[in-house]
C-alpha cells in the first residue's frame, strides 16, 4: 500500500470511530503523510455567552486535524500536549478549515502545527483565526488490520 493510501485509510478508520467529531460535524477534507485538513461549520449550539464559537470547539477542530496528520503513518499516535492561540472569533455560519502539517518527527515524538481559518466563499482559506501546536507520541499500535 502506498504512503498516501495508508494515510487515507488511517484517517477514515480513526474518524469513523470519532463520536465527538461526528457530533460536531467535522469532515475530512484531505490527508497525506504528516498532513491533514478537516472542516467544521459553526452552528448556533456551538457559541458561547458572547455569541462567538466556543474556543474549546475550535481547539477540538484543530486537534482533529493534528490527529489526522500524526496518525497518517499507520500506527496510533496520541497527543502529548498542545497550545493554541486565538486570533479572531468564529461566528455562526462560518465554515472553518484546520490544516495540520508535521514540523518534526524524531523517533516516537512528533511536532505539528495547525492553522484554523475561515473558508472564503470560493473555498479558499482566509486569514487565520487560531494557531495550534501539538506534540504527539507514537505508541506503536497498528491502526489498520
Amino acid at each position: 500500500m502506498s504512503p498516501q493510501e495508508t494515510a487515507r485509510r488511517c484517517a477514515e478508520t480513526m474518524l469513523a470511530a470519532d463520536r465527538a467529531g461526528t457530533m460536531l460535524g467535522i469532515e475530512l477534507r484531505s490527508v497525506a503523510p504528516g498532513a491533514g485538513e478537516v472542516t467544521m461549520t459553526v452552528r448556533p449550539d456551538m457559541v458561547n455567552g458572547w455569541d462567538i464559537c466556543h474556543g474549546g470547539l475550535i481547539a477540538t477542530l484543530a486537534d482533529t486535524a493534528f490527529a489526522v496528520a500524526c496518525n497518517s503513518y499507520g500506527t496510533v499516535a496520541l497527543a502529548a500536549g498542545f497550545d493554541i492561540t486565538f486570533l479572531e472569533p468564529g461566528h455562526v455560519g462560518d465554515r472553518l478549515l484546520a490544516r495540520a502539517q508535521e514540523r518534526a518527527l524524531k523517533g516516537r515524538t512528533g511536532v505539528y502545527d495547525v492553522t484554523v481559518s475561515r473558508l472564503l466563499p470560493d473555498g479558499t482559506p482566509g486569514d487565520p483565526i487560531a494557531e495550534f501546536r501539538g506534540r504527539s507520541r507514537d505508541i506503536g499500535r497498528p491502526i489498520l488490520e
